[in-house]
């Protein structure tokens, strides 16, 4: 895809470990660290609302609205931020697509952000894209061992 962005990580847990921890205890690991993330809503179906906002060290906050496209348990969370709740088209950034896969007792999660156009790839990229979503993978590795 050419306005694509991704990582891809191999997770020693199972796929149903690794769904738990993304899936319920989304808030420790979303963002990664000094941000912190405030799950206003997170209806994990097709058509779900998605709605947090992220705040900084210093105050700043940055409110995120969109809907769940696709869920398929311990498989697939597909979202984008095109449209709000009740399928109301705003301004997007991104589509964002979660896989799990199982590979020999392990999960490959892969995480991709998808753009509209090249500009919206290089901007995501140019705020960190590579670093902050490895970032974030990581609070999640660790939210897994946890649960272990």
């Amino acid at each position: 895809m050419t306005h694509e962005l991704r990582i891809e990580r191999l997770i020693d847990a199972p796929v149903a470990r690794v769904w738990t921890a993304w899936t319920q205890h989304f808030a420790e690991w979303f963002v990664p660290r000094p941000l912190r993330v405030e799950v206003i809503a997170l209806e994990l179906v097709t058509g779900g609302r998605s709605a947090m906002v992220m705040h900084g060290p210093d105050g700043e906050e940055q409110p995120s609205e969109g809907v769940y496209l696709e869920v398929v348990p311990e498989r697939r969370i597909v979202s984008t931020d095109a449209f709000a709740a009740g399928w109301m088209p705003q301004s997007p950034f991104m589509l964002r697509i979660d896989d799990f896969a199982p590979v020999d007792g392990g999960t490959r999660y892969t995480a991709t952000a998808r753009h509209w156009t090249a500009e919206a790839a290089a901007q995501h990229a140019a705020m960190g894209f590579e670093a902050g979503w490895n970032a974030a993978t990581d609070q999640l590795v660790e939210v897994v061992r946890r649960l272990g």
